[in-house]
């Protein structure tokens, strides 16, 4: 019996290490051994940066509410405890969306609030 050497399968995990390192520069995108220390450090870079986007969109529907809320005579902590208290259960992404689009529904909530704080 011949010996199987796997030809076709190293071929086809380099096809797959250099179609996955289109667009890199110099040898990366066209040499297997550099492509493939390129494609696993893009791999894990994506694996890490998606789970932090979930905190950049945070922070910036935060500095979205905060700019709505100063209009509305109040500081950001204010506003989110008077909500809390008033028992208004809405989170910080329909909160800016709201401060962006409907800044009428928002100013009520911001009433709100603050008959909250203050009282």
């Amino acid at each position: 019996m011949t010996r199987a050497k796997g030809n076709v399968a190293a071929h086809r995990r380099h096809k797959k290490v250099l179609r996955l390192t289109k667009g890199q520069r110099g040898v990366r995108h066209s040499h297997y051994r550099v492509a493939h220390e390129a494609m696993m450090k893009s791999l894990s870079y994506s694996y890490r940066h998606r789970r932090e986007r979930k905190g950049d969109f945070r922070r910036l529907w935060i500095v979205r509410i905060n700019a709505a809320t100063r209009q509305e005579g109040l500081s950001y902590s204010r506003f989110i405890d008077g909500l809390k208290k008033a028992g208004v259960e809405v989170d910080r992404k329909m909160l800016a969306d709201m401060a962006v689009r409907d800044p009428n529904a928002f100013s009520q909530l911001a009433t709100i609030a603050k008959g909250q704080s203050q009282g």
